[in-house]
């Protein structure tokens, strides 16, 4: 204890005292036994090896790059200190039960004082004195080898379980996916959703996967009219699909994709002629200075795609009065890889859900809204090329390794006519779901989802890839079900239908189960679009499970023999996990492939569903190794977070993500301030308890392990706000994108606030912030005095 004594951080020196610092009251010597049952000693049975102290003292992550080579400590100040240093998150996962099975040191050295001499018969006393020395040893020896072989025991359980784990794995195999991945392609281009639905369902089937079953909605799509959208140039006549090609037959038939399908669903339709007015990507500034230039009103903007999320965009515009836009990728903006120049592309205006239902599920019986149009605005995804006739500009703007981005100039009027035509109609949506009951928690669920194609929408190949995936990590668990084993939660597998319209199927079910699921859900795994690049392996997830990503990243790397930068980060996702992280409020992962020069461009280009070549993903990725590294990578993830007695959650790092989104140039409360400081103390604390049921045996009962569980898994709930703007997510855990850190509902009114005469957006904002802290700082000090009343109670 002398060393840790020497190496403890100023924090647990000064300053108010922590209630950790309590379980060092009885400090034992090196060596005594963690399980010692005498009364006297159970003191001693809190004295953590990790406890908080340690914690604090280990190597921080480099923007989560498992680099030991540097040894810092979290804080050196006070914890009322409020000066916003770089915050690392929290690198121990230490106190978690499988790693107090993971020591070695368990052997029990105790030896009892001899008793005190009376004054007897010598012989009396020698008997007396044999008879309680054998009875004395006899006694160490039981308890030494009970002690060791329950420690043995322990220990010999973590590693089956990762043996078990490994052999799981191990039966994924790269051909496999291929194979899947193939056949699912082949069937998209003869049949529908609803046979790739049915296909789906017989192959989890015959697989072993229990009670699988079609959920389906009848919901209201917005589908292309019967001929294509136009732009007409009025100086020329010219008249141009939304690809840039001819308004003709003979156009439409060699264009790149049918023309038809290059649409924004839940558009307004109709005619509309006017002036294009270039707003480049449409935030407040760009606005407020054309606003002073020319008159807007029912004008047509030409709108970049990135940068913010489209539907916050549209919000600005349509509150500014324009009347249409025409929404384009600017080539400066894609990797070089990427040749979609010609391309078109659709988008969805649809926040999430039915939008004939918005709030609750489309059973039968409910309401229905008559929302064919979720906008005023006429809204046209067109081309680049499309892009560059309108300002009269040369196609190819890139020379060497310069780029120009398109830009209309401001001097020259450019009047063009809009046509758009929709049709909306009922048609079922269908989400296959299965079960894998769970032996222990069978109440809990971990959710994996991956989504399968969609009837009237371009959703690429991804969707192949992301069935393909989740197909071959349920074939590699049931081999091993099917010799006896289970996992403790249950894992519940979900292939989603009408995702490119808005994640209507998982809205669906989520609002449909939503009181089951609020009890039931502790995380959920997303298998979206696992294959976009080749370059560089990303993984998106939630503050609670950064450091568990991590390790897993960086354990898959070491036997690889390759270690690429390890790149992790809470960012808003365009998927189905949607409904999770902003309704729900779940501890949320997605790992993926990426191109590097992709994650350097505009956040929010996936906002548009590209039309991909037949044989694009397998030239990503020929082999099908990066499909293969995904389906570990996410099935160790699953299997660690399903069959841990202590769920894997660090609360300590929503505290740390907390404070470090409050740094930066907008403005801040000295109450915000203060409660993070606060919060932060308190996860500190909770962090020490969370290792109590792994270290104690009597705070080990299942239900305080529970307990534990349910405050962890709750923890994010606490940050979802009541409202958020337009596209933005209502968890304020997540940035819009990795290179800003700060929250984003008050980045968005720090921004309004600078152009508006009023600050009553951006107080609302700081409102919303502030009682997110403030239940979370509630939320972690009533788990601890919880855990504190059972303490009491017991001793």
């Amino acid at each position: 204890m002398g060393e840790n004594e020497a190496n403890l951080p100023n924090t647990a020196l000064q300053g108010k005292k922590m209630a950790y610092q309590k379980v060092n009251a009885d400090r034992r010597a090196p060596g005594h036994s963690q399980y010692l049952d005498n009364d006297d000693l159970q003191a001693t049975a809190l004295d953590l090896e990790w406890d908080m102290e340690k914690e604090l003292e280990e190597p921080g992550f480099d923007q989560f790059q498992l680099d030991s080579a540097e040894n810092q400590n979290l804080e050196n100040s006070e914890t009322a200190d409020l000066s916003l240093d770089p915050i690392q998150p929290a690198t121990s996962p230490k106190g978690r039960f499988q790693r107090l099975q993971e020591e070695s040191d368990y052997v029990t050295h105790y030896t009892r004082s001899a008793p005190k001499s009376n004054p007897c018969n010598f012989c009396r006393l020698l008997k007396l004195f044999c008879t309680a020395s054998i009875l004395f040893i006899s006694g160490i020896l039981i308890g030494y080898y009970t002690h060791k072989n329950c420690s043995s025991n322990a220990t010999s359980s973590g590693t089956l379980d990762l043996q078990l784990h490994q052999e799981i794995l191990k039966t994924i195999q790269a051909e496999d996916i291929r194979k899947s991945f193939r056949n699912l392609v082949q069937l998209y281009k003869s049949e529908n959703d609803i046979e790739i639905s049915k296909k789906i369902k017989t192959q989890w089937t015959s697989l072993g996967l229990e009670d699988v079953q079609f959920v389906n909605y009848s919901v209201l799509l917005n589908l292309p009219g019967p001929s294509p959208s136009s732009v007409t140039l009025s100086s020329s006549g010219q008249c141009f699909h939304p690809n840039g090609q001819p308004c003709s037959e003979e156009a439409r038939q060699h264009g790149s994709q049918d023309p038809l399908y290059s649409y924004a669903a839940y558009s307004a339709s109709g005619t509309l002629k006017a002036e294009v007015i270039d707003v480049s990507y449409g935030n407040a500034d760009d606005l407020n200075r054309i606003k002073k230039m020319k008159n807007v009103t029912n004008q047509i903007a030409l709108l970049k795609l990135g940068k913010l999320p489209l539907l916050y965009k549209l919000s600005l515009l349509e509150k500014a009065g324009f009347g249409g836009v025409l929404l384009y990728i600017d080539p400066c903006d894609l990797p070089k890889t990427a040749t979609l120049s010609y391309d078109t592309f659709m988008v969805s205006l649809n926040p999430g859900g039915d939008p004939s239902t918005p709030g609750y599920p489309s059973i039968d019986g409910s309401f229905r809204q008559n929302r064919s149009n979720l906008t005023s605005l006429l809204v046209q995804p067109i081309s680049a090329s499309l892009v560059a006739k309108l300002i009269s500009s040369p196609k190819d703007r890139i020379t060497h390794s310069a780029c120009s981005p398109l830009e209309l100039p401001n001097n020259e009027e450019r009047i063009v006519s809009m046509q758009i035509q929709t049709v909306t109609k009922f048609e079922t949506v269908t989400n296959v779901v299965g079960y894998l009951k769970g032996s222990t928690s069978p109440d809990r669920y971990v959710i994996v989802g991956s989504h399968h194609h969609t009837a009237y929408s371009y959703n690429g190949q991804e969707w192949a890839s992301s069935t393909a995936i989740i197909t071959a990590f349920i074939q590699a668990l049931m081999s091993r079900v099917k010799r006896g084993w289970r996992p403790d939660r249950t894992i519940v597998f979900c292939s989603w239908g009408g995702t490119a319209f808005g994640n209507i199927g998982s809205y669906e079910w989520g609002e449909d189960f939503k009181k089951v699921l609020q009890k039931n859900v502790v995380a959920y795994v997303s298998l979206h679009s696992p294959v976009s690049g080749n370059s560089s392996l990303y993984s998106v997830a939630s503050p609670s499970l950064q450091q568990l990503v991590a390790e897993k990243n960086n354990f898959n790397c070491s036997r690889r023999g390759q270690c690429p930068e390890t790149n992790i980060s809470s960012v808003q996702m365009q998927d189905d996990a949607s409904y999770f992280i902003n309704h729900l409020g779940v501890p949320t992962v997605r790992f993926t492939y990426e191109d590097i020069k992709a994650l350097e461009g505009p956040s929010f280009l996936s906002e548009g569903f590209f039309p991909k070549r037949a044989t694009k993903i397998e030239e990503m990725d020929p082999f099908f190794k990066l499909h293969e590294t995904i389906t570990k990578l996410s099935g160790e993830v699953i299997l660690q977070i399903a069959n841990e007695p202590v769920l894997p959650f660090n609360a300590l790092d929503i505290a740390l993500e907390v404070q470090n989104s409050l740094k930066g140039d907008q403005p801040n409360t000295p109450q915000l301030l203060a409660l993070a400081s606060r919060l932060r103390e308190s996860a500190e604390l909770f962090q020490s308890d969370e290792m109590r049921p792994a270290n104690d045996p009597k705070e080990r009962a299942p239900i305080r392990v529970r307990m534990l569980n349910e405050i962890l898994q709750d923890m994010e709930k606490n940050f979802l706000v009541q409202r958020a703007p337009p596209g933005f997510y209502r968890n304020i855990l997540y940035h819009l994108d990795g290179k800003t850190s700060q929250f984003s509902i008050l980045l968005e009114a720090w921004e309004h606030c600078k152009s508006l005469a009023s600050n009553e957006t951006l107080q609302e904002a700081l409102s919303e912030v502030l009682n997110s802290i403030n239940a979370a700082q509630v939320y972690f000090k009533a788990g601890l005095d919880v855990f504190e009343s059972v303490l009491v109670g017991k001793n």
